[in-house]
């Protein structure tokens, strides 16, 4: 069977996208190794097996790619969570800008957040 074993995000810093994506959404890290010119960090929720990259996004095609989808207002990827309007109070407390409050939309509930490093991220919640 195949499965989601990584997927990535492009990030402005990688080492402030790590800290936003382990100290302020909860995520651990699962990888953290120096490459050189870019480190090679991936964190994932606890206790799931899909990993995020944080991919340095300084090529022209990554560039490219997330100028078009912050003009379009769209988020690069979507977390799941089991109660957003706890999320929602919980990030803003720690300053987390929405650019999108907890909105319902068909059979999910939804809220979209600047995640500091160059990315919009939604949240969901399916209802019922």
């Amino acid at each position: 069977m195949i499965r989601i074993a990584m997927t990535s995000v492009y990030v402005d810093d990688e080492e402030k996208a790590h800290a936003f994506y382990t100290d302020v959404l909860g995520f651990e890290t699962r990888t953290n190794l120096d490459l050189g010119e870019a480190r090679f960090i991936t964190v994932a929720a606890p206790g799931q097996d899909v990993e995020l990259l944080l991919e340095p996004g300084d090529s022209p095609v990554a560039e490219e790619y997330r100028k078009g989808l912050r003009e379009a207002g769209l988020p690069c990827i979507v977390l799941g969570v089991d109660d957003l309007g706890a999320e929602h109070e919980r990030l803003s407390g720690l300053g987390v800008r929405f650019t999108q409050p907890p909105t319902g939309q068909g059979p999910v509930l939804t809220a979209v957040l600047d995640d500091t490093v160059g990315n919009l991220i939604q949240l969901a919640q399916p209802l019922g």
